[in-house]
């Protein structure tokens, strides 16, 4: 793979023109008045490093349950890796590396403890009012829940922020079910749903299926459910591994991993990088809007590169997230959300002053959506602390 994307945009300071411009960006939800030394994108990004729900996702399970081991990914070195990855793409893309940075930092505020174990059961409990979406969550994180402004509610992000966060997994397809949330954001601000997102905001979506499907080969390898020899049986990682053996005959497996995980990320971008350069040149944007009614991502992988993460997804999903033990642990901590869930209806009294205020008359859709908040916002721990003092009793993990 030797072609490289159309233009060259590292000059310092260079912008595409099918970048996404702060100077003229579409603004915040309620007005402010912009920041002397920070565009705002730049203050976004800040904003949500210094948000309650980022602090709480180093307490939150990727994979493996945050405390099974010092070195597992938790929800905030994930999202870190994302948040690296897709600054790189937006760099060597020409885009505004501030706006992509900010969407691969927020878009996963919203999970629950438990990764997606805790989303299923939360989903379930929820159904009634509506279910729970993690998407949807880091939505109504950013823009309701997050209580740090005299003058709002959320953050008050841009309109760019919001519209990657939404538009996360792509446009709104016509016809789908639309959340109330993000129903409510788009009746305030059209969020064009059926158009592409900016360019950042694709790179961030792609970043992380590069950060997941790499750091889930490393902690599979590391919890002992995956072997060297056993990724060899995904072409495109076998290619790498037989490279490195050229290359440096006798490594050790301390270094081999790591290795391996530089070049599936080498690769994978490098590809990344060249395709949507090709797509972009294709489409030849110029200017951000013409980006989001190109038709499709103009961010992506090519067909080849498509298949070989397709293939190293499927292997993970054989041997890492399908794994017995995994599953067994994933099932008792679904047992965890569904009881508190189950209990803070029956006894809203459980709940804590701030989070059962003004819940006595309310709507049960708005109880259960208040309590879908609180479960939210749990880190694996503190869900585990409200179970032993709700139920005087440890749940069994296996």
């Amino acid at each position: 793979m030797t072609a490289a994307p159309p233009h060259d945009w590292r000059r310092p300071g260079a912008r595409a023109p099918w970048a996404a411009d702060p100077a003229t960006s579409r603004g915040r939800w309620i007005e402010e008045a912009p920041s002397g030394r920070r565009t705002p994108f730049e203050r976004d990004r800040d904003r949500i490093i210094h948000s309650t729900a980022f602090r709480r996702l180093k307490g939150k399970t990727q994979v493996f349950l945050a405390d099974e081991g010092d070195h597992f990914r938790t929800r905030l070195t994930h999202t870190l890796e994302v948040a690296q990855i897709a600054r790189s793409l937006a760099r060597s893309l020409g885009l505004d590396e501030d706006l992509a940075e900010a969407i691969a930092l927020a878009h996963d505020l919203g999970h629950p403890p438990f990764g997606h174990s805790g989303e299923r059961a939360l989903d379930r409990a929820a159904r009634p009012f509506g279910g729970f979406d993690h998407n949807v969550q880091s939505l109504r994180v950013v823009t309701a829940l997050e209580r740090r402004y005299p003058a709002f509610d959320g953050l008050n992000l841009s309109y760019e922020v919001i519209e990657g966060l939404v538009k996360h997994n792509g446009p709104v397809a016509a016809g789908a079910t639309i959340s109330p949330t993000v129903a409510a954001l788009s009746s305030r601000h059209d969020l064009g749903l059926a158009l592409h997102p900016t360019l950042e905001a694709q790179c961030a979506a792609i970043a992380d299926d590069v950060a997941y499907n790499t750091h889930d080969i490393d902690d599979g390898l590391r919890a002992g459910l995956l072997t060297i020899d056993g990724l060899r049986e995904v072409p495109a990682l076998a290619a790498i591994l037989d490279g490195i053996a050229l290359d440096h005959e006798g490594i050790d497996r301390s270094r081999l991993v790591p290795e391996l995980l530089r070049r599936l990320i080498h690769l994978l971008v490098e590809d990344i990088l060249v395709e949507s350069g090709r797509r972009i040149a294709d489409a030849a944007p110029a200017s951000v809007d013409d980006v989001r009614v190109a038709g499709r991502a103009l961010v992506g992988f090519s067909p080849e590169i498509a298949a070989a993460e397709r293939a190293v997804r499927q292997h993970l999903s054989r041997h890492v997230y399908r794994d017995a033990g995994v599953l067994t642990v994933m099932g008792a901590a679904e047992a965890v959300v569904t009881a508190l869930f189950g209990r803070f209806r029956s006894d809203p009294e459980a709940l804590p002053p701030e989070w059962r205020a003004g819940l006595d008359d309310a709507p049960e859709e708005r109880k259960g959506r208040r309590i879908a908040d609180f479960l939210a916002g749990m880190t694996d721990r503190f869900a585990l602390n409200e179970y032993r003092r709700l139920f005087d009793r440890t749940p069994d993990f296996g």
